[in-house]
């Protein structure tokens, strides 16, 4: 089965909404800027967050490091993201903390800067920050080829997880089912990996199924098993569709079907897990149930993240 530690992807996930509200403010022309960021409106936006800025809004700072870094209404310039970040971070802007922590840290600045950027990282999620709490978490795994620090991992993945981020929730279960930083428990593991599930998290979904057929950590049910199983494979994992593939050709957990398991098959040696097994099974099938079976794989479409059905 295959395991993993989700990365993040660099660029911060800056919700402008919930930093305008995160301060109390007097200042109505930023929040116009606000509201016109949110329209998309970048070019009206840019001044009245520069004004703002200018004034020592540690808010409208974000905002700035925000649009240069992403190009919103400017052209995008790095350093000068940085900097506005960095004016931010130093007036304690939490949001500025953690878009400055992961500049330093994913060369975005030219090299990788871990020894200023760890420690900005750190103030952020010791301030709440969701983002920064599941990096640090992602930091102290190894992540960032650093040594792993598998006790303070667990620490900032259960904080991001307890406050739902899926991610985080997968990556725990990871460290209670394996033992690392925390008490090995395929119980707890199976609670993490239910709500990542839930969320829509494929990966999660296929752990998830793996745990309830098998009965490990929860009651065991193939039947339910098998369907979050199918979760997975319908968002296009391959190691779920080769499951499926098997279940139903054995008939383990779902009605025995050569035409689905052919189909499952073809998507699950497509999207690179082969299975001679399951080939030769095919070769013996009746060309009008492959041929079915070629159909159902061509027609398949895979569901988006965050959907199970």
């Amino acid at each position: 089965m295959s395991k993993r530690l989700t990365l993040a992807a660099f660029l911060v996930a800056f919700s402008i909404e919930a930093h305008a509200q995160s301060t109390p403010t007097t200042a109505t022309s930023y929040e116009e800027a606000v509201s016109l960021y949110q329209d998309g409106n970048y070019a009206d936006a840019l001044p009245l967050a520069q004004t703002y800025a200018g004034k020592g809004d540690a808010r409208a700072m974000t905002m700035l490091g925000n649009m240069f870094q992403k190009g919103l209404g400017v052209v995008a310039d790095l350093p000068q993201a940085a900097r506005w970040y960095q004016q931010a971070a130093e007036k304690g802007d939490v949001d500025g903390e953690f878009a400055y922590a992961m500049m330093l840290m994913d060369g975005s600045l030219g090299k990788v800067r871990l020894d200023d950027g760890a420690p900005w990282l750190q103030k952020a999620a010791e301030a709440g920050n969701l983002q920064a709490q599941y990096n640090l978490g992602l930091f102290y795994s190894g992540a960032y080829k650093t040594a792993a620090d598998w006790p303070n991992a667990a620490k900032w993945f259960a904080a991001a997880a307890d406050k739902g981020l899926d991610e985080a929730q997968y990556n725990l279960a990871l460290l209670y089912l394996d033992g690392r930083g925390v008490e090995k428990s395929q119980v707890r593991a199976a609670q993490y990996f239910s709500k990542a599930a839930l969320q829509g998290m494929p990966e999660a979904a296929l752990e998830y199924g793996v745990l309830v057929f098998r009965g490990e950590g929860v009651e065991k049910d193939e039947a339910l098993g098998a369907k979050w199983l199918l979760v997975a494979a319908n968002h296009g994992n391959a190691i779920a569709q080769n499951r499926m593939a098997k279940l139903y050709a054995t008939g383990r957990g779902v009605t025995a079907d050569a035409v689905e398991a052919a189909k499952w098959n073809i998507l699950a040696k497509a999207g690179g897990r082969p299975d001679q097994e399951l080939d030769d099974g095919m070769a013996k099938l009746d060309p009008s149930i492959v041929k079915q079976a070629q159909a159902r794989a061509a027609a398949f479409k895979p569901l988006a993240i965050g959907t199970q059905n």
